[in-house]
């Protein structure tokens, strides 16, 4: 038997989708908000008045005001906690510092390191961490962090980091909070990219997905409004589906994924070879090939890297085929480095995938198959790690 809805679930739900909206709009009139939630304006009142006694929102007097907007507009309260926000990986660590309500702080920042040790990178995080800290003494400002990789959210464990020069787990979350006594929060990269979708881009659908073809393949599911990371935090793990039965070799143990056909990293693979099997070619070094001169040949029309980038689309294409089927989610967002072949390396994806079984083209409903090219700028990318914070906290109302 089903447990009643009482009255007092209601209110917290309705509670929470009166948070969402401040936290997406950033300021909002009472009648706005009473109109995106659906909720009376007599009701939204008491929600508001409640959040405010709990200092969790804010009302401004607004300077433009008009009739019926009287009451001014409201905002996540600005004495909160400030995230910094990071992508971090054993090569690069890229930032952006954002306020309370998740608006940003400065400017985006990209920093090259050289972490050949897990201490080496917390040690980079950490002196990171410490400059902005020093920039703004009066703040406590709370780390969250976009890992590639397995991640285990609720431990803040890095599980595996496929770029990384070790293959242990490593205790990001406990090392860095008996460290710098703050609060931390991490989950994987394309989870980041996700939440960054979910909370920044309003014309999202519930269910969506993001792919990012980068050095890897990677990917994130938002089902029904909420990130699927499954059980064992495995969830999006589209790279390693397999895709060729008689493949090559992948670092994770297996073989012909779809990772070894089309990320970034088979096709330099790919062109290294290439260009070893001809003693005549001096055009590049094989072993410092690298994706842009990939990606400057695509554009340039060169043949072979045509042929290349056009199989590796299509093996994205035949999987996400598979995985519309499965999932029946018809918005998907790519990003990543490979997003720079453009226009007719995604209508070469697009061309496998055609009309799924459940595609009625309905476009008087906009139901129908959406697929893109994610576009969010990279500052507004990992901002999106910070909204795990937004998360955690509506958890908790």
């Amino acid at each position: 038997m089903r447990p009643c809805i009482n009255n007092q679930q209601i209110r917290r739900f309705n509670k929470c989708v009166v948070l969402e909206h401040i936290y997406r709009e950033k300021r909002v009139t009472k009648s706005t908000l009473a109109r995106l939630a659906q909720i009376s304006i007599p009701a939204v009142s008491n929600i508001l008045d409640e959040l405010a006694a709990e200092k969790r929102v804010l009302n401004v007097e607004d300077e433009k005001q008009t009739r019926g907007n009287s009451s001014g507009t409201w905002l996540i309260a600005p004495d909160g906690d400030w995230t910094l926000c990071m992508n971090i990986t054993p090569t690069s660590i890229e930032c952006q510092l954002a306020n309370t309500c998740l608006s940003p702080k400065g400017e985006y920042e990209h920093h090259r390191i050289d972490a050949p040790t897990p201490q080496a990178l917390l040690a980079a995080i950490e002196a990171c961490w410490h400059r902005y800290r020093k920039n703004w003494p009066g703040r406590t400002i709370n780390l969250a962090l976009g890992v590639h990789g397995q991640v285990d959210p609720v431990t803040g464990v890095s599980q595996i980091m496929p770029q990384a020069p070790w293959s242990h787990p490593v205790e990001i979350k406990y090392l860095l909070e008996e460290k710098l006594g703050i609060t931390v929060l991490l989950d994987n990269d394309c989870v980041m990219l996700a939440l960054a979708e979910k909370w920044q881009n309003l014309a999202n659908r519930q269910d969506f997905c993001v792919i990012n073809v980068d050095y890897g393949i990677g990917s994130s599911f938002v089902i029904n409004g909420h990130i699927h990371r499954g059980t064992l935090n495995g969830s999006g793990q589209i790279g390693h589906t397999i895709f060729d039965l008689d493949g090559v070799a992948c670092d994770c143990g297996r073989y012909g994924c779809l990772e070894t056909v089309a990320s970034l990293s088979a096709l330099k693979k790919q062109a290294r070879i290439w260009m070893k099997s001809q003693p005549g070619c001096t055009d590049h070094d094989p072993e410092t090939i690298g994706s842009q001169q990939l990606i400057a040949a695509w554009h340039q029309g060169d043949e072979r890297v045509l042929r290349w980038g056009e199989q590796a689309a299509n093996a994205i294409g035949l999987t996400l085929y598979n995985l519309l089927n499965i999932l029946n989610i018809n918005q998907i967002w790519f990003y990543g480095r490979s997003c720079e072949f453009g226009e007719n390396w995604l209508a070469a994806i697009n061309r496998q995938i055609g009309i799924t079984p459940f595609d009625q083209g309905d476009a008087i409903h906009q139901r129908q198959t959406q697929i893109g090219f994610g576009k969010l700028t990279r500052p507004q990318q990992i901002s999106g790690i910070g909204y795990l914070f937004v998360e955690d906290a509506l958890s908790q109302l």
